[in-house]
């Protein structure tokens, strides 16, 4: 695990330096992600950075997409462009938009996202389509926990255990905070297991910093037959910056280049 914490820790300065230079973004939820998108690509995902198009490869969605620097920094980092391209994020005819777009061709994007409660409903079509074909990908679908608030969320639950896409695997980041406070106080969501159980979902809850729970949460998804998996990962926003770490302020802030070295002494 001293590779992966280690790789860890360079994907959170790649997020925090590309922030500070942009002058905009999405701070807390990006941090919170990087311990899951670590395991993800550096040690279970079948992908190869060098033929972003493999028609083998499994398949990525942020339906969060504002948390698109978490995204970028682990694509860069895992080889598919240059760590320096993250300078550009939100910059005018960059590939790093502020939320993912197809448009730009960036290798490793797999889809646009950002509209909310969305993602789910793509990777479950990808998901049914590998299925139809006979093809041994895996869909992995990365959602807030604010995001469960949307009605079209549920839609593709409901759907996707009805077909039984057990080659489908959602993974929910529960920080517990959305832009307006706790979820709890703007939407209560709980228990959340619970509703997922109810719509036929294989559901686990785990630490979303351990990485030893995470993976072995994914072995355990790729083992299901029969019915898609959600993983429920308790996760602090900001995480890593002990100054910045479950404040819903740094929701949509970024740090000045005067507050990035300190952030970064932080990690």
């Amino acid at each position: 695990m001293n590779q992966l914490e280690a790789k860890a820790k360079h994907i959170r300065e790649l997020i925090l330096t590309a922030l500070a230079e942009a002058g905009s973004g999405h701070t807390g939820g990006s941090l919170d992600l990087v311990d899951v998108f670590t395991v993800l690509y550096f040690d279970h995902l079948r992908h190869d950075p060098k033929r972003p198009d493999w028609e083998g490869r499994d398949k990525v969605v942020l339906s969060i997409g504002h948390t698109a620097p978490v995204l970028y920094a682990t694509l860069a980092a895992a080889g598919y462009f240059p760590e320096e391209e993250m300078l550009t994020l939100r910059k005018l005819g960059s590939r790093l938009q502020g939320h993912p777009s197809f448009e730009t061709r960036l290798p490793g994007l797999e889809t646009s996202s950002g509209s909310l409660g969305q993602g789910l409903g793509v990777a479950m079509g990808m998901a049914m389509a590998a299925k139809m074909d006979g093809k041994p990908n895996r869909v992995f679908c990365i959602m807030g926990d604010g995001e469960q608030q949307e009605g079209s969320v549920w839609e593709s639950a409901m759907a996707a255990a009805h077909h039984r896409l057990d080659n489908l695997c959602a993974i929910i980041d529960r920080n517990r905070l959305q832009i307006d406070g706790r979820t709890e106080k703007v939407m209560a969501i709980d228990p959340l297991r619970d509703k997922w159980t109810a719509f036929g979902w294989h559901t686990l809850e785990i630490d979303g910093h351990d990485m030893s729970q995470i993976k072995m949460a994914l072995d355990l998804a790729d083992k299901e037959q029969g019915r898609p998996t959600v993983i429920i990962a308790d996760t602090v926003m900001g995480k890593g910056v002990k100054s910045i770490e479950d404040n819903n302020q740094w929701h949509g802030k970024v740090p000045t280049k005067e507050q990035l070295h300190e952030f970064l002494n932080e990690l």
